[in-house]
C-alpha cells in the first residue's frame, strides 16, 4: 500500500487523551476488520509510517507490536508488516444481527408513534420549571455526607431517609397508610413496571391494561413476556364491567388522572374494579403518575388508599413534578410482600441514585418540595387554559375537546378524519410532538391527537392552532 493512501485511513487525534499508540493502534486494526486493509496488503515500513502521519518512529512501532500482538499483521525479517488473514473477519461481515427475544420484540415502539420530545409533546414536565439551585444545593450537601453504607450495596431498596419522608408525604397527599418498609426506591415509573411484571405474573400471564392507555406500560409488560388485553375507558375511566378478568394477573389503572384523557376515576368504579381484581386474584397496579396536578375539583385519595386495597401496587414517581431526567421512582407494595419485592428489586438491578435520592428527602422534608409544586401547577393550568381556549374557538363543533381534570396532556378527537397518522405525521415535521390517538388503544381506536401543553407558551399554542387548521383544511365552521 502506498504511504498516501495509508495516511489517508489514519486519523491521528494530538488532543485526545487517547496515547497516539492506541490511536494508531485501534485506527489500524478498524481499517482491517472493515475491509478497507485487504488481507495480505503490505503496511509502510515504521519508519515510512511515521514520516507520512508525523509521528514518532517510536509510536509506529509500539502500534505494530500490539497489532502483531493481536494477529491483525504479520511481521518477517527485512520485509514490511502485512495484514494477516482473518478468517473472522469475513464471518463477522456475514454474520445476522443477533436475534431478538419475543419479550424484546414486544418491548419495540410501534413504528407509527410520533416523537417523544419537543412542544406538545404528551406528559412532558416544562425543564425550565425545575428549580435547579435549590436542588443543587441539596445534592451537594447529599454528596459530600455518608450514605450509612449505600455508597456500597446497602439499602438498595432505597436511602431510609427517602422512604421515611415518602411515608409521611403519601400519609398526608394521597391518604396511604404506609410503612417505610413498604416502599422501594426505583429508577422511574418504567422501572416499577418491570419490577411489578416480574414479582406478580409470570411470562404468557395476562395483563390488563387501560385502552386508551398508556403506551409505555403495554411495552414494558410486553418485554416481560405478558401478554396485554384491553380494559376499557370511557368519560369516567377505566370500566371493569367491560373487561375479562379471567386469568388476569395484573391491571394496570390511572384512577387518579386517567393518561391520556385526564379523567378522574369515581368511586363507585374505584369499588367496582377492587371487587373484580379480587374475585379473580389480580393485582392492581395503580400508576399514581400526576396526581399533584388537579384542575377540576379536589384531589382525592389514592385507590390504594381505600380499605381491603391488600392487593394494589401503588406507584408513584418525581418524574412529573420534577424532572424524568432524575429517575427517580417508588413502589408501595401490597401487604406481605414487600421483602420479596426488595428481592427482586436487587436482583433486576433497578436501582436508583443515592445522591439523587438523599437530595430528594431533604427537599420534600423541608417543604420545598410542595412549594414547587404549587408553584408549576399554577403554571400548567395557565398553558392549560390557554390551549383549551384557543382550540375551542378555531374549531367549535370540529372536535371533541374536553378540558382534562388532571395531568400534563389532552386528547383531541377529530372525527371528520378516517386516521391520524398523516396529521400527526405533518405536524411532527413542523416541531410539534403530538402523538396519534388510535395509538393509546387496544381495542377500537378513536382518531385523534394526545396533545402536551406542559412546555406549551402562548405564542407555540397560536402556532399550534394555526398548523392544525391548515392541516385539518382550513375550514371553519358557523
Amino acid at each position: 500500500m502506498e504511504p498516501d493512501v495509508f495516511a489517508s485511513l489514519i486519523r491521528i487525534d494530538p488532543g485526545s487523551a487517547t496515547t497516539r499508540v492506541v490511536q494508531l493502534y485501534r485506527a489500524i486494526r478498524a481499517a482491517v476488520l472493515d475491509g478497507r486493509l485487504a488481507e495480505a496488503a503490505a503496511l509502510p515500513s515504521s519508519r515510512r509510517a511515521a514520516e507520512v502521519l508525523g509521528i514518532g518512529r517510536n509510536t509506529v512501532n509500539a502500534a505494530y507490536d500490539l497489532l502483531l500482538a493481536d494477529g491483525v499483521i504479520e511481521v518477517r525479517p527485512g520485509a514490511r508488516p502485512t495484514v494477516a488473514r482473518l478468517e473472522r473477519r469475513a464471518a463477522a461481515a456475514m454474520a445476522p444481527p443477533a436475534r431478538l427475544s419475543s419479550r424484546a420484540l414486544a418491548a419495540q415502539p410501534s413504528p407509527r408513534r410520533g416523537v417523544s420530545e419537543g412542544r406538545f409533546a404528551p406528559g412532558s414536565p416544562d425543564p425550565t420549571l425545575f428549580p435547579a439551585d435549590a436542588w443543587g444545593r441539596a445534592l451537594r450537601r447529599a454528596a459530600r455526607h455518608r450514605q450509612d453504607g449505600a455508597e456500597g450495596y446497602a439499602h438498595y431498596e432505597g436511602l431510609p431517609e427517602l422512604r421515611k419522608v415518602l411515608s409521611e408525604q403519601l400519609h398526608h397527599h394521597r391518604g396511604l397508610s404506609v410503612m417505610p418498609e413498604d416502599i422501594v426506591i426505583t429508577p422511574g415509573t418504567q422501572a416499577s413496571l418491570m419490577l411489578a411484571a416480574a414479582c406478580f405474573a409470570d411470562p404468557g400471564d395476562v395483563a390488563l391494561v387501560e385502552s386508551p392507555g398508556y403506551i409505555s406500560a403495554r411495552t414494558t409488560f410486553g418485554a416481560a413476556g405478558l401478554i396485554c388485553r384491553p380494559l376499557p375507558v370511557d368519560g369516567s375511566g377505566a370500566d371493569p364491567s367491560r373487561a375479562d378478568f379471567a386469568g388476569a394477573r395484573i391491571a394496570y389503572v390511572t384512577p387518579s388522572t386517567q393518561y391520556p384523557t385526564g379523567v378522574r376515576l369515581p368511586l363507585g368504579r374505584r369499588l367496582a374494579l377492587m371487587a373484580a381484581a379480587r374475585s379473580a386474584g389480580t393485582v392492581i397496579v395503580e400508576d399514581d403518575y400526576d396526581s399533584e396536578f388537579v384542575w377540576e375539583g379536589r384531589g382525592i385519595a389514592a385507590l390504594a388508599a381505600l380499605p381491603d386495597a391488600g392487593h394494589v401496587a401503588y406507584l408513584g414517581s418525581a418524574a412529573k413534578s420534577l424532572l424524568p431526567g432524575l429517575r427517580i421512582g417508588w413502589m408501595v407494595a401490597p401487604p406481605g410482600s414487600a421483602e420479596a419485592v426488595r428481592t427482586v428489586q436487587r436482583r433486576l438491578g433497578l436501582s436508583a441514585n443515592i445522591h439523587a435520592q438523599a437530595a430528594l428527602a431533604e427537599f420534600m422534608a423541608s417543604g420545598s418540595y410542595r412549594g414547587h409544586v404549587a408553584g408549576v401547577a399554577a403554571a400548567y393550568r395557565r398553558r392549560l387554559d390557554m390551549l383549551t381556549s384557543a382550540l375551542g374557538a378555531r374549531f367549535a363543533g370540529r372536535i371533541d375537546l374536553s378540558s382534562p381534570e388532571g395531568g400534563l396532556q389532552l386528547t383531541l378527537a377529530i372525527p371528520e378524519l378516517e386516521e391520524d397518522d398523516s396529521l400527526r405525521e405533518r405536524l411532527n415535521a413542523e416541531g410539534f410532538a403530538v402523538s396519534s390517538l388510535s395509538d393509546y388503544h387496544l381495542d377500537e381506536p378513536r382518531v385523534g391527537l394526545v396533545i402536551g401543553f406542559g412546555t406549551a407558551g402562548e405564542r407555540d399554542i397560536r402556532r399550534f392552532v394555526e398548523a392544525l387548521d391548515r392541516h385539518l383544511g382550513g375550514r371553519r365552521t358557523g
